[in-house]
C-alpha cells in the first residue's frame, strides 16, 4: 500500500473545481486563494502521476479519467462527512452542523415559524440552510452538499428515506370578482388554461398543480414563469391571470395587501405532501426523525 495518499483537502479542491468549472470561484467556495487550490490539484496530479485537468486561459476541461476520479472523490468526501455524523449521532441529539436544503415554495412560509423554536430547544444545532429548486436540492443531497431536504412530495429524489410532515392543500388564486366559485371550490375543468400562471420547470409545485388538475392540455397552454410565488401573486393582482397556490403560502399572508382571492381546488388529489428526506442508511437518521417530528408539530 502506498504511503502517499491524497488528502481530503485535495479531493475537496478537485470536486469544487469540477462542480464550478472556474479556478477562482472554486477557490472562493473552498475559502482559499486560487493559487492554493491550483497548487493542491497539481500536487494531487503529481501524486497519482496523471493529468486530471487540462488548463487553458478560457476553459477548465477535465480529462475522462479526471471526471471519474472527481466522482470517486465526491463519494470519498461524503463518506468522510458521515464519519463525523456517526460521532454526532452517538452524542447529544440535534447538535453540531447540519445542512438542510429547502425548496422555494416552502422556505419563506414555513421557516419563520419553525426556526425560533429550533434555536430555543436545540441551541447546539448549527443549521445551515440553502434554498433551491427540487431538482437541485435532490442532486445536492445525493452528492453530499446537504444532509437533508425539506421537500414537497411526490417527487423522485433518489435513494432516500422520508417522513411526511403534513398535507398542504392547493388553492386557485384569482382577481377578486373574476370568479364566483361554488361552495365545493373550483374544479379543474373550470380553470381557463390560457390564463393559468405557473412556476417554471424545476419547481415541483408546478408538477403538483398539473397533476392535481389532470388536464393534459393545461401543460401546453399554461404560462411557465421563472419567478417566485410572490411575483406571480402580483401578476394575478394586476389581472394577468390566475394561479395555483399552496395553503401554507395563503396561511402566511401572501395575499395580504392584494385584491386576490383564493378558493380550494376541488380535485381528486388536491394536496401536496410536505416531507423531510435524507439519504438512505444515513448515520443521522435518528436526528432527522426527531427534526421531522418537531417540524410536523410546529405546523
Amino acid at each position: 500500500m502506498s504511503t502517499y495518499l491524497p488528502t481530503l483537502k485535495q479531493l475537496q479542491y478537485l470536486v469544487a473545481l469540477r462542480d464550478i468549472g472556474h479556478f477562482g470561484r472554486a477557490a472562493e467556495a473552498c475559502f482559499v486563494t486560487q493559487s492554493t487550490l491550483s497548487a493542491g490539484i497539481r500536487e494531487l496530479e503529481t501524486l497519482i502521476g496523471i493529468t486530471l485537468v487540462e488548463r487553458t486561459r478560457r476553459v477548465v476541461r477535465f480529462t475522462p479519467l479526471g471526471e471519474r476520479i472527481a466522482e470517486k472523490a465526491r463519494r470519498v468526501l461524503r463518506e468522510a462527512d458521515e464519519l463525523g455524523d456517526m460521532a454526532r449521532a452517538a452524542g447529544q441529539p440535534l447538535s453540531g452542523d447540519m445542512r438542510m436544503s429547502v425548496i422555494p415554495t416552502i422556505a419563506p412560509f414555513m421557516l419563520p415559524r419553525i426556526l425560533p423554536r429550533l434555536r430555543r430547544d436545540y441551541p447546539d444545532l448549527k443549521l445551515y440552510l440553502r434554498e433551491e429548486p427540487s431538482g437541485a436540492a435532490c442532486e445536492g443531497l445525493q452528492q453530499g452538499r446537504s444532509d437533508c431536504v425539506l421537500l414537497a412530495l411526490p417527487y423522485a429524489c433518489g435513494d432516500v428515506e422520508s417522513v411526511t410532515l403534513f398535507d398542504d392543500r392547493l388553492f386557485l388564486a384569482y382577481p377578486e370578482g373574476e370568479l364566483a366559485p361554488p361552495p365545493h371550490g373550483v374544479r379543474p375543468g373550470e380553470i381557463d388554461e390560457s390564463r393559468l400562471l405557473l412556476l417554471e420547470d424545476g419547481h415541483c409545485l408546478k408538477d403538483h398543480a398539473l397533476a392535481a388538475c389532470n388536464r393534459p392540455e393545461i401543460r401546453a397552454e399554461a404560462t411557465m414563469l421563472g419567478t417566485s410565488l410572490h411575483t406571480i401573486v402580483q401578476m394575478v393582482d394586476n389581472g394577468l391571470g390566475v394561479t395555483i397556490l399552496p395553503g401554507m403560502a395563503i396561511d402566511s399572508g401572501i395575499l395580504e395587501g392584494t385584491d386576490v382571492a383564493a378558493t380550494p381546488l376541488a380535485a381528486e388529489n388536491p394536496t401536496r405532501s410536505i416531507a423531510l428526506v435524507w439519504r438512505r442508511a444515513s448515520p443521522r437518521e435518528k436526528d432527522f426523525r426527531l427534526l421531522a417530528k418537531m417540524l410536523g408539530e410546529r405546523v
